[in-house]
C-alpha cells in the first residue's frame, strides 16, 4: 500500500505542472465594412523588447500576399517556425474571425503584446492595426483597430 501511495504522489507531482503550463486564449477580430476583397491578417506575439516571438494565427492561405503583412513577415521569416495548422481563410468586410489558441501561462502578464497586421489586395497595408498587452487587465475588453480591424477582444 505504501508503494502505491508513493507512486500516485509521484505521478501527481509530475502531471500537475503540465496541466498549468498553458491556457486557451480566445482572440476575436471584427473587421470594418470596406469595399474590396477579403483581408489577410497575421496575429502574433511580440516579446517585451518589441521583437517578434511567435505566430498565433494567419487569416489568408495564399502565401504570395504574406509580404504585405510587414511587421509579422519580418519576424516570421527570420524564425524557423512553421505555419502548419494555424492558417485559415481570409476575412471579408464586416465579418468576424475567432480563434482559440494555447498560450503558455509564463507569457501572460510578462510584458508580451499581441499584434495584428492587416492587408487587402489593391488596398492598404496596416502594420500594427491592433496592439494590446497579453495581460489579465485587458482580458475581455475591446480594443479598436487603426485599419481594416474595427475591434479585437482577447479573453484569457
Amino acid at each position: 500500500m505504501k508503494k502505491l501511495t508513493a507512486i500516485l504522489l509521484l505521478a501527481t507531482a509530475f502531471s500537475v505542472p503540465g496541466i498549468a503550463y498553458a491556457r486557451d486564449v480566445t482572440v476575436a477580430i471584427q473587421m470594418i465594412n470596406y469595399q474590396g476583397p477579403p483581408a489577410y491578417l497575421a496575429v502574433y506575439l511580440a516579446k517585451p523588447d518589441g521583437s517578434y516571438d511567435s505566430t498565433l494565427f494567419v487569416a489568408g492561405n495564399r502565401t504570395e500576399y504574406y509580404r504585405h503583412l510587414r511587421g509579422w513577415i519580418r519576424g516570421f521569416s527570420s524564425s524557423s517556425q512553421s505555419l502548419d495548422g494555424i492558417t485559415g481563410a481570409s476575412v471579408g468586410s464586416g465579418r468576424t474571425v475567432q480563434a482559440s489558441i494555447a498560450i503558455a501561462d509564463s507569457l501572460i502578464d510578462a510584458g508580451y503584446t499581441i499584434h495584428v497586421d492587416s492587408a487587402v489586395e489593391h488596398g492598404a497595408e496596416n502594420r500594427d492595426d491592433v496592439v494590446m498587452p497579453l495581460s489579465q487587465d485587458v482580458s475581455g475588453k475591446t480594443v479598436s483597430g487603426n485599419g481594416y480591424v474595427a475591434a479585437m477582444r482577447v479573453t484569457l
